[in-house]
């Protein structure tokens, strides 16, 4: 086949920069936009792109994410010939290991590429949230002859220092590629989206086995084609977030929520799609107000949300404030609580009178100051609460916590709530 009928989505990365949200699931598991999960955008990109024959690589906390795409039903992807396969390392044969990077995942599996006889395959990352067809990218890669074809996205050149740097010619043809550079040469960045000609991918897979290296391709393998072969460039003009940080994720979610949103999921052009969960439809009270948010099913509010996202089932009682925040599933805030600039994981409980994301202090979290710093507060995962704390901003708050583990009334901006310690510090 001259065409790519084939797709294999990295999905296995630990994702430490989520901080809470990825300690029990795999990043492209975590909850997005009130009622996906970040993996449905690349998924629903390849269907609606005509590919129906897809292979996700995970490795890292993979349940979630098997229970989320089961058999692959709501993307048309339950089927006999092709559909989605979620594709695991596994021990137990002496040629078998967990996976040693992105570029390894794909040579473990590249039995899977052999079997359909693919001369060119299409690989993507499971956690960027973007429309993309992907045949206008497939077709270019076909007449350039290219042995690989990079779709590229424009960033400020400052923000470019977190993503593979990749520079162009006059003619879009790449001619260097480096991955976080300290000083970015450009804002042209990968958007982790590749088509290769699988021969040519195969050759430089099978050359990195054996040397030591991370054995990843924005390190390892896209250098090295640059270095010996042909490789294209692809512009993409649209919108598209790596959710690599709680900062990106927080900043994707309230994109939803603008006037003109750069990224409207209602858009019935390019749907995405994802498993549907069964809660009665969204309830407002009488006093309840609601502005410039999103409500899912299930959601019941009686108080203010302003600015903000409710996932399904999430309760907001009389009284109670959420601004600025992401409250996902089933979490209930009770009465007169006050939720800011916050991120509650699922059936999280908030007792009445508490205040989680309060202050203007923003003194960087003291666990992980890399990753909370803004002013965003964290909580993790069924974590209960207590009626009355205050907890300020930059905090991280673990999950499963109750009531009794918060031993004082306030945790203060940039302080950190874990059972083992029993303190805020």
């Amino acid at each position: 086949m001259s065409f790519v009928s084939y797709a294999m989505i990295l999905a296995g990365g630990l994702g430490s920069r989520l901080c809470i949200l990825s300690e029990k699931r795999a990043k492209p598991a975590v909850p997005f936009g009130g009622k996906y999960r970040i993996i449905d955008f690349s998924l629903s990109n390849c269907v609606n792109s005509g590919i129906y024959d897809v292979g996700i690589l995970t490795q890292y906390r993979p349940l979630s994410l098997r229970d989320h795409i089961g058999i692959g039903r709501p993307w048309d992807l339950d089927r006999k010939r092709g559909g989605v396969e979620l594709l695991q390392p596994f021990q137990g044969w002496a040629e078998t290991d967990w996976y040693r990077g992105t570029a390894d995942a794909i040579q473990q599996n590249w039995i899977r590429v052999e079997e359909r006889e693919a001369e060119h395959l299409l690989v993507l990352s499971g956690d960027h949230v973007y429309r993309m067809d992907y045949r206008p990218m497939i077709e270019a890669h076909l007449a350039s002859g290219a042995d690989a074809t990079i779709a590229i996205a424009q960033v400020p050149r400052e923000e470019a220092r977190g993503f593979g740097v990749v520079d162009l010619d006059g003619e879009d043809r790449v001619q260097g590629f480096v991955e976080k550079p300290a000083s970015p040469p450009s804002g042209n960045i990968s958007m982790g989206v590749y088509v290769f000609r699988t021969s040519a991918l195969h050759a430089m897979l099978r050359e990195d086995a054996e040397r030591d290296t991370a054995h990843d391709f924005g390190r390892n393998i896209l250098p090295a084609m640059v270095g010996s072969g042909h490789v294209q460039g692809f512009r993409h003009d649209g919108y598209w977030q790596d959710i690599g940080t709680l900062d990106s994720y927080y900043r994707a979610n309230l994109d939803l929520l603008r006037p003109d949103p750069p990224f409207p999921l209602e858009d019935p052009r390019w749907p995405i799609f994802t498993p549907s969960t069964e809660f009665p439809p969204a309830r407002i009270g009488m006093r309840a107000e609601v502005r410039a948010s999103i409500l899912t099913h299930g959601t019941i509010v009686n108080g203010i949300v302003e600015r903000s996202v409710l996932f399904p089932g999430a309760v907001v009682e009389e009284g109670a404030t959420v601004r600025d925040s992401i409250v996902m599933g089933e979490t209930w805030v009770g009465p007169l609580a006050e939720i800011r600039h916050s991120i509650l994981d699922k059936r999280v409980h908030v007792g009445p009178r508490a205040r989680v994301g309060y202050g203007t202090d923003l003194t960087p979290n003291r666990s992980c100051p890399e990753h909370l710093s803004s002013g965003i507060t964290i909580v993790g995962k069924e974590t209960r609460i207590p009626e009355g704390v205050t907890i300020g901003r930059n905090c991280r708050v673990s999950a499963n916590l109750i009531e009794e583990d918060f031993p004082e009334d306030t945790v203060p901006s940039g302080g950190v709530m874990e059972r083992e310690l029993n303190v805020a510090h």
